[in-house]
């Protein structure tokens, strides 16, 4: 029951566009044992359908920029390509720090950021 309350809150999240991961990744690895690659391929295998559902949402609500998809979808492969190889090379306890990092660094940038406005956001508001 534990793990599908943890999954169901991952998919919460990433649909929400922050990322499930930040929730999955760490529950497996501590509550559940099991290796960070492992933790992290289970992510991404999750991901598929939770993003499928989620572009669709999204798409409907006309949230997405057409525009710039190809360039990310390109980008984000050869970023996964790269990634995924580094990944399986890495040992898992340097590979758990260098998430543990990452998501403090982020959550960090979360937390300094939130409620303040970019310079776009006040230029255009002052028109």
């Amino acid at each position: 029951m534990f793990i599908i309350l943890i999954s169901f809150l991952a998919g919460i999240v990433g649909g929400m566009g922050i990322g499930g991961g930040t929730i999955l990744i760490p529950s497996l690895v501590f509550f559940f044992s099991v290796k960070q690659q492992i933790a992290q391929s289970v992510n991404l295998i999750s991901f598929i359908p939770t993003a499928i559902v989620a572009i669709i949402v999204h798409l409907r609500h006309k949230n997405i920029e057409k525009k710039i998809i190809l360039k990310l979808v390109l980008a984000g492969c050869a970023g996964s390509l790269a990634g995924s190889a580094l990944a399986v090379k890495l040992n898992p306890d340097l590979l758990r720090r260098i998430f543990g990092v990452f998501l403090l660094i982020m959550g960090i940038y979360e937390i300094t950021t939130k409620g303040k406005k970019t310079k776009k956001e006040v230029s255009s508001n002052e028109n």
